[in-house]
């Protein structure tokens, strides 16, 4: 054999040689060497793992504390306690979000890796391949009669398009693995961007709680100074909470009495259990809704207009269904309007509309687009916490409406909130959570 020679000067024989040597040397190809070993990122990310139970184990410890302490009797001195307990327990929160924002930033590595592996073997293969395809095409297009010329001897001929049939079938199924390693990789490809989602939604947890945190101790100072660390100032801070929350719930009743909007009832889901998910992994209701009338649970004056449910300070609030941002807010910034505090306003797709308030951080911002379950938030409801509005201890205000029937307006007819823009609806507009909410 000549040292230099062109493919389609081989003769069969020769050709189908370099079709065997291909395909060996595909199955003997050697393992590509990556800076990242994947068996030291999974030693990390099993690290991460035991180290994050341990974490988990604190954290519900934390919990626990800080739940007992919310159950004592309404005192300056149970508020402090509260605050210092919420800020021990977000503590851990933060450490365990911090872990899971490692581990993931290591599966995001690891997936990486194994995709740079897998894309360079499908170029190498392809290459190979398209040679292969190559050299049978050239060799399956000469005439039989020229190959029986050629050789020496019938049975060559018949003997080389044997093989040439069986090579044939050898590289179908070299495609056919490259399909599927293709299909891997695009599977891979998309692990890793729910991943880098999922940092991102981490990131901004760990944010949240971080500023949760921070106003915990500012809180603290406020309310020991605002009432110098009196018991008697702070039970009159409670009763001015009380106060301003029935002012608010007349002027709000009466506004939105005189909205007469018509609903069209058809617009409005059938109640059933299960429309909504539960806003909080525990559940615990404080309240309910409205006062029982003939037409069933119905917002009036003097009565409850959402459902309220117990919530430590700092507690992840997630969205009941998916869907968009209207609109977010803290009444806490004019002095004196004591409304919702912090609250967001969620429109689902369905033609319900939820508002969850007296928040102590959020986490979503007006037009964003958010999934059932996502985190939106965090409970609030500590009266001297900035976001609580009226509150007189920790908890969340769930409230839902007919979404034809609501809107973001400024509050103009109030006499402490005149400044601010809050969710108002017609009173026919407001609706029961509980009757879209999981079955108790």
């Amino acid at each position: 054999m000549r040292a230099r020679f062109k493919i389609n000067d081989l003769r069969f024989k020769n050709g189908a040689f370099v079709i065997i040597l291909i395909l060996t040397t595909l199955i003997l190809l050697p393992t590509t060497t990556f800076a990242v070993d994947p068996n030291q990122l999974s030693v990390q990310i099993e690290a991460i793992r035991r180290d994050r139970e341990a974490l988990v184990v604190e954290q519900r410890r934390l919990q626990a504390e800080l739940e007992a302490v919310n159950r004592e009797t309404q005192t300056l001195g149970s508020a402090v306690k509260s605050l210092d307990a919420t800020r021990r327990k977000l503590a851990a929160d933060i450490s365990i979000t911090n872990s899971k924002i490692s581990s993931t930033d290591l599966n995001i590595r690891m997936l990486e890796t194994t995709m740079e592996e897998k894309e360079s073997q499908i170029n190498t293969h392809e290459k190979a391949i398209g040679l292969a395809i190559q050299t049978i095409y050239h060799h399956d297009s000469r005439p039989l009669w020229l190959g029986m010329l050629s050789s020496s001897s019938f049975s060559d001929v018949w003997r080389d398009r044997t093989q040439l049939e069986g090579l044939a079938l050898d590289l179908q199924s070299e495609v056919e693995s490259l399909r599927q390693t293709k299909s891997i990789l695009n599977k891979e490809k998309q692990m890793k961007e729910e991943a880098k989602k999922e940092i991102v939604n981490l990131q901004g947890e760990l944010a949240g709680q971080k500023s949760v945190v921070e106003e915990s101790k500012r809180a603290k100072e406020r309310l020991l100074s605002e009432t110098q660390a009196k018991e008697a100032a702070y039970q009159r801070m409670l009763t001015d909470n009380l106060a301003r929350q029935k002012q608010f719930e007349e002027d709000l009743f009466k506004l939105e009495s005189e909205l007469k909007i018509i609903l069209d009832p058809t617009l409005i889901p059938q109640a059933r259990p299960g429309v909504l998910s539960w806003p909080l992994d525990k559940i615990y209701i404080t309240q309910r809704f409205g006062k029982t009338s003939a037409s069933g649970r119905l917002y009036a004056s003097g009565t409850h207009n959402g459902v309220d449910f117990r919530a430590a300070q700092g507690t992840r609030v997630k969205a009941v269904l998916g869907g968009v941002v209207e609109g977010t807010g803290n009444t806490d910034e004019q002095k004196g309007c004591g409304s919702y505090g912090r609250w967001v306003l969620i429109k689902h797709g369905n033609g319900l509309t939820s508002v969850y308030a007296h928040l102590s951080a959020t986490l979503v911002n007006a037009g964003q687009s958010v999934t059932t379950g996502q985190a939106i938030g965090y409970s609030g409801g500590t009266p001297g916490y900035f976001g609580s509005g009226y509150s007189t201890g920790p908890h969340l205000h769930l409230g839902l409406f007919a979404s034809q029937g609501v809107s973001i307006r400024q509050f103009t007819q109030s006499r402490g909130c005149k400044q601010m823009y809050v969710p108002i609806a017609d009173v026919k507009a407001y609706l029961d959570p509980l009757v879209y909410l999981p079955a108790i």
